[in-house]
């Protein structure tokens, strides 16, 4: 009977003092980026919409809880020729929110991600983008320039606007979580579509948010930035035999915030204007 007491009080007291430690329930919020997509390839070669971009609402966390953290990889850009396809980006989550992975151009299929592909020379098969995390991607066009038939595919959407035939900029809206976590690209954007290829052309940009830039003839499409959830640049076609591959896009990111000092653990933590910021730029777990 002794022993059993004895057992009882030592169990009450290390609650005591795990309770203490931990403090009581405490409430963040969530940046999830998605992974962006995978630039086209050659004279079908539309850029990779960028991943899906939003904040979580604001959740109660329960002390000494680990939460799982998944981040999206950026999706593998078409290899060098216009039947190969680029591979969509792959979903970031937390805590019951998931961000979409940006969607890839697929000869003559329209798909939906957390921003859409680019089109082919305005045919009309641009991708759609996720309401509240991105946009769709551009049509492209098909032009004259100097006797040539200058023939631009779509650019990836970005999170902050549709492609053109240069990606859709993405979001500096949260500037100070970026320059809190040294992460982001042009100043703190994330999501940026990648930049539109095709016949002729020479170049067109990502957005800004991590977005690819077009290749040409010789030179691929550009990769999406890592951690930025960038759509990869598209190939293009010279007109001779040369028809270059598209960029992979970047991967995503996943920042959980809350107020006041250190609280939780896990990611690359640091601290600005008044909150606590937890970096995962893989996935992993936080521990509340």
């Amino acid at each position: 009977m002794r022993s059993q007491e004895t057992y009882l009080n030592m169990s009450g007291m290390l609650q005591m003092l795990l309770g203490a430690k931990a403090g009581g329930p405490y409430a963040v919020t969530a940046l999830i980026i998605a992974g962006g997509a995978g630039g086209a390839a050659g004279l079908r070669g539309a850029g990779g919409g960028a991943g899906g971009v939003q904040e979580s609402a604001s959740a109660v966390l329960t002390p000494l809880t680990d939460y799982t953290v998944t981040v999206g990889s950026g999706g593998s850009g078409a290899s060098s020729g216009p039947s190969n396809n680029a591979g969509a980006g792959s979903n970031s989550s937390f805590n019951g929110t998931t961000s979409t992975g940006g969607s890839a151009y697929i000869w003559n299929n329209s798909s939906q991600g957390g921003s859409g592909h680019g089109g082919y020379n305005g045919t009309g098969d641009a991708g759609t983008g996720t309401s509240g995390q991105g946009n769709n991607g551009g049509p492209g066009r098909d032009t004259a320039i100097g006797g040539s038939a200058v023939k631009d595919c779509g650019g990836g959407g970005g999170k902050g606007a549709a492609g053109s035939v240069a990606g859709g900029a993405g979001s500096n809206s949260w500037s100070a979580w970026a320059t809190a976590t040294s992460s982001g690209a042009n100043s703190g954007y994330y999501g940026g579509g990648g930049g539109g290829g095709g016949e002729y052309v020479s170049y067109n940009a990502g957005g800004a948010g991590g977005g690819g830039a077009s290749g040409d003839g010789s030179v691929g499409g550009s990769a999406g930035t890592a951690n930025t959830g960038g759509g990869g640049g598209g190939g293009a076609w010279d007109g001779n035999l040369s028809q270059s591959g598209g960029g992979a896009g970047g991967s995503g990111i996943v920042i959980i915030r809350y107020a006041g000092g250190q609280k939780g653990s896990g990611g690359t933590v640091a601290s600005s204007g008044g909150y606590t910021y937890h970096k995962f730029t893989s996935s992993g777990t936080f521990t509340a």
